[in-house]
């Protein structure tokens, strides 16, 4: 005999040999309803994550209630800004892959129904639906919610933990004391949730809900609300209603609804990060990621910047995005300029969702959500760079570029490592004019394709962000500004441009034009290509393997081993 699963009901035989080992504690009658997954992404070590505990127990209750029965199991979570700045920031992007693989994993070989995906952060979030959408099962993203703000601080009216590094910049020029330092490291996160500003954790989180795989408000309630506990139950509540229903994640993972997730990005002013993991997440539903990059590229020409939040904002931070109408009230404004009538986990279509949505009294809010047709800028959010830097893209962030440095011709220095730099900055040789370029930090290069937002909050502090710039194969938070494109493809370990640039190189980034240029010529880079070599950094464990099939920043990053779509 085999466990045969059909929507919405379990049929394990009574004989079958495995009824005693599935779930503990359940009976006959148990196993005759719906076996919910649900993905605990609970640590200690990720503030994001540490409330998950006490979230779960709500989304079980929403499971019991609807009928089907919750079987909980743990995923495993980094914290980004933990790790990056150390070797552990290698192990962050690859960590995603590791999640996908588990949840998939998991789903399979437990034979669950559906699943409810509890994640907060940076690649948690992207993981867990890039292994749902592989398995392609009921499935709800379930955040937990941003953390509220910390005490003015600087120029913010609410402080978060990157003005940290900013002040550690202020500290090497003399300019701060290391008492500040001590007391920023105390009050800048206080309270559970994931990270007050709209970085990667906030821009995942809220992405997931306006693709339509995460209910109504569910991206931006803060951790600590009353709602966030009535979201879990409501979540509890509807997967088991998607099974019944048999509404599966690709059914909600389209090329319609990533049109609109990227439409949100660029509107909100996302995380760069968006770019990387939205491509990456096509690509598990079968969707060639070029597609996926060139739509960023379309569609960064037609949506302006709607959002203004931290850290293109020192009033508002994500608490505020929410009480303004969060993911909603973008989505609302937006509505004549993206495919309403695709399917969302609500068991509706977004079009349903926005009539019918009801928003907190009074919190209608146009310095935090401009309607459309009054956008902050009418650049977009995420800029699609190109040029003979990144032939093969990069990703710029205009809503946090200053306009006095959109367009910006330097000087290269060059660093072959996050390391590398970080020392120059110690030693302040980082001077107003240079392009610091940081290279071997792609998703083969580094391996890992680390954050590079430490030197540049660094840089800030130095009071170097609009005096400079930077660019780069590695990545970069949600929250840094200043003249910057990350994403460089080829990478330096595949021998891209960046790889062959030299100190003293003159290079201009236009952002308007979305070029980056390196003025050298041909021929001149042909001699240097002819001398360039590269030697893996890693030759065992994790990282090599992640090396050895991770595929480029402009296709997702991911461990490719066939081309889908």
């Amino acid at each position: 005999m085999s466990c045969e699963c059909e929507t919405g009901t379990r049929k394990l035989n009574q004989l079958h040999p495995c009824r005693a080992l599935f779930g503990a504690g359940l009976d006959n009658d148990d196993l005759n309803r719906p076996a919910i997954g649900i993905a605990n992404a609970f640590s200690e070590t990720v503030p994001g994550h540490f409330h998950f505990k006490q979230l779960a127990e709500y989304v079980k209750k929403g499971i019991f209630r609807a009928g089907g029965n919750a079987l909980e199991f743990g995923v495993i979570s980094c914290c980004d800004s933990l790790g990056n700045g150390t070797i552990g920031g290698h192990y962050i992007l690859p960590s995603r892959e590791t999640i996908a693989d588990s949840i998939e994993i998991m789903i399979k070989a437990q034979h669950l129904d559906g699943i409810v995906l509890m994640c907060s952060c940076d690649k948690i979030v992207p993981g867990m639906i890039m292994g749902a959408v592989r398995a392609n099962i009921p499935a709800i993203v379930l955040p937990g919610g941003p953390m509220l703000g910390g005490p003015a601080y600087g120029e913010k009216v609410k402080a978060d933990s990157t003005i940290v590094a900013e002040t550690y910049g202020q500290y090497q020029k003399g300019e701060a004391t290391w008492e500040e330092i001590e007391n920023l490291l105390k009050i800048t996160n206080p309270t559970c949730g994931s990270c007050n500003f709209y970085g990667t954790a906030n821009t995942m989180s809220c992405t997931a809900e306006a693709i339509g795989l995460a209910l109504p408000d569910a991206g931006a309630i803060p951790a600590v609300y009353n709602e966030r506990l009535r979201c879990a139950k409501r979540t509890g509540e509807k997967i088991v209603e998607l099974v019944k229903k048999g509404i599966k994640a690709r059914d909600i993972v389209t090329k319609e609804s990533m049109q609109n997730a990227i439409s949100y990005v660029m509107a909100t002013g996302g995380s760069t990060n968006a770019v990387i993991h939205l491509s990456a997440i096509g690509y598990e539903a079968g969707i060639d990621p070029e597609w996926t990059m060139s739509e960023f590229d379309r569609i960064s020409g037609l949506i302006p910047h709607m959002a203004r939040i931290n850290p293109a904002s020192n009033v508002y931070d994500m608490e505020d995005f929410y009480r303004a109408g969060g993911v909603p009230r973008v989505m609302e404004y937006l509505k004549d300029h993206i495919n309403i009538d695709v399917l969302t986990d609500s068991g509706k279509t977004l079009r349903e969702n926005i009539e019918e949505h009801s928003y907190m009294y009074g919190s209608c809010n146009d310095e935090v959500i401009s309607p459309f047709d009054r956008p902050f800028s009418t650049l977009g959010g995420v800029a699609i760079m190109r040029g003979n830097v990144c032939p093969d893209t990069g990703v710029a962030k205009p809503a946090a570029i200053d306009e006095s440095v959109r367009c910006f011709t330097g000087e290269a220095i060059c660093f072959d490592s996050e390391e590398e730099c970080s020392k120059a900055l110690e030693e302040l040789r980082v001077k107003p004019g240079h392009v610091v370029v940081i290279r071997y930090e792609g998703p083969k290069g580094g391996p890992g394709m680390r954050e590079m937002y430490r030197p540049m909050k660094i840089m800030h502090g130095q009071g170097l962000a609009t005096s400079t710039a930077l660019i780069t194969d590695g990545r970069f938070s949600g929250t840094n500004n200043g003249c910057f494109v990350g994403h460089i493809s080829p990478e330096a370990a595949e021998g891209g441009t960046i790889a062959l640039i030299k100190d003293g190189d003159k290079i201009t980034i236009d952002v308007y034009k979305k070029e980056v240029t390196l003025h050298v010529s041909e021929e001149e880079l042909a001699k240097r290509r002819a001398e360039w070599h590269y030697t893996p950094k890693f030759t065992e464990g994790y990282l090599a393997r992640y090396s050895a099939l991770a595929s480029s920043a402009a296709t997702g990053g991911v461990m490719c081993y066939k081309k889908r779509g």
